[in-house]
C-alpha cells in the first residue's frame, strides 16, 4: 500500500527521535491498549500479524504523523473490531460522547463478520517444496508494484537492481495474507543494493539489504 507508513528513504524527514528512556511504555495507558491491540490481534484474526500491520498502514495521513505509538495501536484496534462486525462504525465516538454527558445515540449493534481464518502453522515461517527462483550471486531487479493492499516492498527500492546474497527461510506473503486471501508461501532473499542504485551518485557510500519475498523479484 502506498501511504504515509512507507517513510523509508525519504528525503528531509530527519532522524527518528527516541522520546524518552528506552522502555516499553512510558505511561499506564499504553500498557492497556497494548494488551487490548495484542487481544483484538489474536482473537479476531487468528494471530495474523499482517493484518494488524495494514490495519495501521490504513490509519490517515495526519494522525499517522501527528498520533504517538500506541495511539496508533488503539486506531488499528477499532478498525479491527469495525471490519470484524464486533462495534459499528462510530461507536467508540459515540461512548465517548455520552461519557461526557451529551446525549448521542449508540448505532445498533452490527452482524458479526469475523474472518474464517486458521493459520497452517504458528507465526510467518512455513515449509515449501518448491525450488528457490533465484540463487546467491543473482542479479535481480524488483517489480513495480502500487497496490492497495499491505506489502513489504518499499518504494524506495522498486524497479530497482541488486544481488542475492542470501536465500531465507520460506515465509506466508504479506500481500495476500493480510486479508485473508491465503498465505501463499513464498521463498524470501536477502538482496544487497548499492546506494547509488537506491538514491543516485550523490549519495553516501554504503550497501542495503533487505529480505524481500519472492514474488517482488524478476531476474536482471
Amino acid at each position: 500500500m502506498d501511504g504515509i507508513h512507507d517513510l523509508g528513504g525519504t528525503q528531509f524527514v530527519g532522524p527518528v527521535e527516541q522520546p524518552g528512556p528506552n522502555e516499553p511504555f512510558h505511561h499506564r495507558w499504553e500498557a492497556r491498549i497494548f494488551a487490548i491491540g495484542a487481544l483484538s490481534q489474536t482473537r479476531l484474526s487468528g494471530a495474523n500479524l499482517d493484518s494488524f500491520r495494514f490495519a495501521i498502514d490504513r490509519t490517515p495521513p495526519a494522525e499517522y504523523l501527528g498520533l504517538p505509538y500506541y495511539n496508533k495501536w488503539l486506531r488499528m484496534t477499532e478498525t479491527l473490531l469495525t471490519e470484524s462486525g464486533v462495534i459499528a462504525p462510530g461507536a467508540i465516538d459515540a461512548r465517548v460522547r455520552k461519557r461526557r454527558g451529551e446525549k448521542v445515540e449508540e448505532p445498533p449493534v452490527p452482524e458479526l463478520r469475523k474472518p474464517d481464518y486458521k493459520p497452517t502453522a504458528g507465526g510467518s515461517l512455513r515449509q515449501t517444496d518448491r525450488k528457490p527462483k533465484f540463487s546467491v550471486g543473482q542479479r535481480v531487479h524488483t517489480i513495480d508494484s502500487h497496490t492497495s493492499r499491505h506489502t513489504r516492498l518499499p518504494r524506495y527500492v522498486r524497479r530497482r537492481v541488486g544481488t542475492v546474497t542470501m536465500i531465507q527461510p520460506a515465509h506466508v506473503l504479506p500481500d495476500t495474507h493480510s486479508v485473508f486471501l491465503g498465505e501463499n508461501i513464498q521463498h524470501v532473499y536477502k538482496v544487497q543494493f548499492d546506494s547509488a542504485e537506491l538514491w543516485g551518485q550523490e549519495a553516501e557510500k554504503f550497501a542495503m539489504n533487505l529480505d524481500l519475498y519472492e514474488d517482488y523479484l524478476e531476474a536482471a
